[in-house]
């Protein structure tokens, strides 16, 4: 029996031998169509190529793509584990041409594997064409010999495939396979054709038409696109009209019955199948970066955890299943898809705190519900408010509520649920009307309620497609902008991160169409899940509903990842330098730079800044991988991680790893921002200051990667600049600088001891200077750019010159005045210092003074008055 996977690698090997090009399957998230929310078909990852907006170095392509159906118009969700087809998860295998080869060796390349390489019975097969599609038919006749009676003519549009109302577009040709007469069914076209007998495997399009709207013109490159599901073709070569009897499935479904030690055909061969079936698309989903939540991919993500945890309980499974059957899982299809592997401890936490949650969660609920509905009887409806209590209080879904009360014939008053959501809406909206913020930012409230939370898909890539769901301008949501209008726009899902938790938002590029452009100078968050794109519109006008090509600067993104990063590891650091006190404060992680604020009660010193700054670079160095996992708030605290300052957190965290010591992370901590994907990205920690911002707070700036080397050379070319000068070798220098500055010194010594002998002698020969002031013995001096601070100096050399008496000494620096008294021990009760260099302060311009009175100084604005303080001071000895 061939294998899923020994399929998968035929068929692959299969076109890649016949000149296609291997390409692994895109994720699960696209990124280049925003009116999908799951990838559901092969050519999904190449609808830019086939419409001409990408090229790509190869014209021939095959897939295993990787699909979901769980969500909008593709959602097979309720019918999965009751048919024997359905899934929300499953493989399309694909082979596609881009202008190179069309119908004709499309359907030899076809034929040729599934009954050469596959082995198939060519009486078992036939096929359907489009009704006009004269071509395909006489193609089929030809190359696989089929009797007209087994080439079926289909004039609907099951057989005439389009991307849209209008783009590329042509007609199918469908290859059917007969499971036998054993089984009820009839052939496509026919009245049982909804049956199981004949099942198709393979849907070949010829995309040969260009829909306009006006027109079907023939396409210049007609192209093929193929899809066959893995599961189906592999339930035929195994030998089963069911899929879930193949290897991929079967196995899970085993496991899952092992784990609760029931019978995997017994009763409960229902419930297995669904959870087999959601476990390969739970995971899938979280490798993939989609995680559960309330709205949008990750609320559809937990409606199917939680149909599969439902049939757990069902079952009667006492503790969390489903992670346990992800090793399973890994060990089935992790080889085709490494990202399994990669996100393993992701996907299996993710899912055991999901199931806990969701059993405490259904036995509450349930119970309550039972209490509700006591009185109630079939065809009776539960009221929305008792509905809307439920979820607002006890936080039990209604869709949770609708499928419990199902069994019962019972149903739930919808309108008054909805009725009950908006007065809870409007009732927040008022609360927050009054918390001070502007009133014009309320649009934000009409804004969410309209079109919802936006998608973020900026944690696995910098560039995806986008649909603006809103614009708004001046305050007001609007249908239209024009070229030179500043907009803030809305769009479905955005790769641009918002600001929050210290982290400063994207800036880029939405490219609308050919002609018009936003560029995002920066992006928001608003009401916690609105990412808001703030820019003006150049080029031509935008819409609503217009597709966008949204580019997040890379290099700015990348500079602020790695400043994020850096700041949880320089945290670890302070932390086990200083201790465990130190907390943070305050953050600013932006491109240029990253600001770290902590609590600690004095400066760092300089070795344990130079500690913390090589422990950083040494976790760097170390490039451990940063590994992302979901948690609530509690239970990621209670495994160590710290929560980061003015971020707020939900029921569901994410904690970031990164680094090691000694077998464990060095640091872990919730954070919702964006991260390196290994320490190593981050390249160089450099702290560039320190110093206080408030009482008990520190602050640290420093700089990483690039920036960090840009500064560490401009320090260097400094270096040498200052070598060059003092004609050193930059190693030299400490020992130049220290020498110069002792040269210094003694020269300000000498340099002192001169002015100190002009101030006593001078060239007018000092002792000529002294005056005899009633019987007081008076000397004054004016000097031309003496420090201020050397004049009690030179007034005490003057004092002992005159040994008795009154020395008064005014330099003039820069037309501004110093002026110092100093008055003899045998003289000062007499003449005070004090009032007499007041008198001379007053005569400067000058007010005040103080000092003792045997030494006082001041000052004065106006240094042309020295002489008149001279003489003013001379007057007062006189009396």
């Amino acid at each position: 029996m061939q294998s899923a996977n020994d399929i998968r690698k035929t068929f692959l090997e299969y076109f890649g031998k016949n000149g296609h090009e291997i390409v692994d399957s895109s994720p699960l998230v696209p990124r280049n169509d925003p009116t999908l929310m799951f990838t559901n078909a092969g050519m999904v990852q190449f609808k830019n190529v086939f419409t001409g907006l990408e090229h790509r170095d190869y014209s021939r392509a095959t897939t295993s793509q990787k699909c979901v159906r769980a969500g909008g118009k593709h959602n097979d969700l309720e019918n999965v584990g009751f048919t024997a087809r359905h899934h929300t998860f499953f493989e399309m295998l694909g082979n596609f041409s881009f202008g190179d080869y069309f119908k004709d060796m499309a359907i030899e390349l076809a034929w040729n594997l599934i009954t050469k390489e596959f082995g198939l019975p060519k009486d078992k097969l036939l096929v359907t064409v489009y009704h006009e599609d004269d071509e395909a038919f006489d193609l089929w006749k030809k190359i696989a010999g089929l009797p007209d009676e087994k080439i079926i003519r289909i004039p609907t549009s099951d057989n005439f495939w389009a991307m849209g109302d209008t783009g590329p577009c042509g007609p199918c040709s469908e290859i059917f396979y007969d499971h036998g007469d054993h089984i009820w069914g009839g052939p496509p076209g026919s009245a049982e054709e909804d049956g199981d007998r004949f099942i198709e495997i393979w849907n070949l399009v010829f995309m040969q038409y260009e829909q306009t709207l006006e027109d079907r013109l023939e396409l210049p490159k007609p192209s093929i696109d193929t899809g066959m599901g893995l599961e189906r073709i592999a339930a035929v070569l195994q030998g089963t009209h069911d899929n879930y009897n193949v290897d991929l499935l079967r196995k899970l479904i085993e496991a899952s019955a092992d784990k609760t030690s029931t019978d995997p055909d017994g009763d409960f061969n229902t419930s297995h199948r669904v959870i087999a079936d959601h476990l390969r698309s739970c995971s899938f989903l979280l490798a993939d970066g989609v995680l559960p939540s309330n709205e949008g991919r990750g609320y559809v993500l937990r409606r199917i955890m939680r149909r599969a945890m439902r049939h757990a309980h069902i079952i009667g499974a006492k503790d969390p299943l489903m992670h346990k059957l992800v090793p399973t899982l890994t060990g089935l299809m992790g080889q085709a898809f490494p990202e399994l592997l990669r996100a393993q401890a992701l996907i299996t936490e993710t899912l055991e705190l999901e199931e806990a949650r969701f059993k405490k969660l259904l036995d509450r609920g349930l119970s309550l519900l039972d209490a509700e509905t006591a009185t109630l009887c079939e065809g009776d409806e539960l009221a929305g408010d008792v509905a809307f209590k439920l979820y607002d209080t006890y936080g039990f879904p209604v869709d949770l509520t609708q499928d419990a009360l199902k069994s019962k014939g019972i149903n739930v008053d919808m309108d008054g649920f909805d009725a009950a959501m908006s007065r809870q809406r409007e009732e927040a909206r008022k609360n927050w009307a009054g918390s001070g913020e502007a009133a014009d930012e309320s649009v934000w409230f009409d804004v969410r309620d309209k079109v919802g939370a936006t998608d973020f898909l900026g944690y696995e890539t910098e560039e995806a497609e986008g649909q603006i769901v809103a614009i708004i301008q001046d305050g007001q949501m609007v249908k239209r902008a024009e070229p030179g209008t500043e907009v803030a726009i809305v769009l479905n899902q955005t790769p641009f991160y918002g600001e929050s938790g210290g982290q400063v938002g994207d800036s880029g590029l939405l490219r609308v169409g050919e002609t018009a452009t936003i560029d995002v100078r920066d992006t928001a968050k608003k009401l916690g899940d609105l990412h808001i794109h703030l820019g003006k519109v150049k080029g031509c006008s935008i819409a609503v509903g217009e597709d966008v090509h949204a580019i997040v600067d890379p290099v700015r993104r990348g500079a602020v990842r790695s400043n994020h990063s850096a700041t949880h590891l320089l945290h670890k650091a302070l932390q086990e330098r200083l201790g465990e006190h130190v907390t943070q404060k305050g953050s600013l992680v932006a491109e240029e730079r990253l600001r770290f604020d902590i609590a600690h009660p004095k400066g760092l010193s300089a070795e344990e800044m130079a500690d913390v700054e090589a422990r950083v670079n040494e976790q760097i160095r170390v490039n451990s991988e940063v590994v992302t996992r979901l948690m609530t708030p509690d239970e990621a605290i209670e495994q160590g991680a710290m929560a980061l300052f003015g971020e707020k957190y939900g029921d569901e965290v994410r904690v970031v790893t990164m680094g090691t010591d000694k077998d464990k992370n060095f640091s872990v901590e919730l954070c919702g921002g964006t991260h390196v994907k290994r320490t190593g990205d981050i390249g160089l920690f450099k702290v560039v200051s320190e110093g206080a911002v408030a009482a008990g707070v520190r602050r640290i700036e420093a700089l990483t990667g690039a920036a960090a080397v840009a500064y560490l050379a401009e320090q260097e070319e400094r270096l040498n600049q200052a070598a060059a000068l003092l004609k050193a070798t930059p190693a030299n220098v400490p020992g130049r600088v220290e020498s110069l500055l002792e040269e210094r010194k003694k020269m300000e010594r000498e340099i002192s001891d001169l002015r100190k002998k002009l101030a006593t002698g001078g060239t007018s020969g000092g002792a000529a200077d002294i005056k005899d002031v009633n019987g007081v013995k008076y000397l004054g001096k004016v000097l031309e750019d003496i420090p201020g601070k050397e004049l009690k100096s030179m007034v005490d050399e003057m004092k002992n010159q005159v040994g008795s008496g009154v020395c008064v000494a005014i330099a003039i620096n820069e037309g501004k005045a110093s002026i110092v008294v100093g008055v003899t021990d045998d003289v000062k009760d007499q003449h005070s210092a004090v009032d007499l260099v007041r008198i001379g302060s007053e005569a400067l311009g000058g007010k005040g003074g103080g000092g003792r009175a045997d030494m006082a100084q001041a000052g004065g604005p106006d240094g042309t008055k020295a002489n008149v303080a001279l003489a003013a001071i001379e007057a007062a000895l006189a009396g």
